[in-house]
């Protein structure tokens, strides 16, 4: 069911719903719909990662196996979600979450989780969930989870259509694109 693509970026159509694996190494993992993508990636070495609200700052450690994922809801530069998830995963970065009805959420393009596990939901606030097990996405992957393991992922509810493409570590043709 593999396949390679141009740019270096080897290829998967969704079978539908169900639990799949798929291998994942150390590179990022594009999950691409209709209109949205999600990328994802293992975290690949134990970190704490720090999460700021408004009132506290909570620390959770970070697990090798566990997924740091970007939603970009309504589509956007590949590019700019890789960055975002390289600065997460590789520098480290806080995560910043905003006041439930602050004005900046509905202008956020991308949002990020890290978890061993990611449930991905449409009906939840951007920017506004500490809870690092839940990730706001566009409908069309509303109820998809996604699960770090030793030497892959396992997708729950992988809609019907979608592409999943590895991508190389350097930037690909799919970066070009967006």
């Amino acid at each position: 069911m593999s396949k390679k693509s141009e740019g270096g970026a080897s290829g998967f159509s969704s079978a539908g719903s169900g639990v799949a694996t798929i291998p994942l190494g150390d590179e990022p993992l594009l999950i691409q719909g209709e209109r949205s993508f999600l990328l994802v990636a293992k975290a690949s070495c134990r970190f704490t990662l720090c999460i700021e609200t408004p009132d506290d700052e909570y620390c959770q450690g970070v697990d090798p196996d566990d997924l740091v994922a970007v939603s970009m809801p309504e589509g956007g530069p590949i590019e700019q979600a890789r960055m975002m998830l390289e600065l997460v995963r590789r520098y480290h970065i806080p995560l910043v979450v905003l006041p439930k009805d602050h004005p900046g959420s509905k202008r956020l393009s991308m949002v990020v989780s890290v978890a061993p596990e990611i449930l991905f939901a449409c009906d939840i606030r951007r920017g506004t969930h500490p809870e690092q097990h839940l990730l706001c996405s566009s409908a069309e992957f509303s109820g998809l989870s996604l699960a770090g393991v030793p030497g892959g992922i396992t997708m729950k509810n992988l809609p019907l259509g979608v592409k999943i493409i590895h991508l190389d570590v350097e930037k690909t043709s799919a970066d070009k694109q967006q």
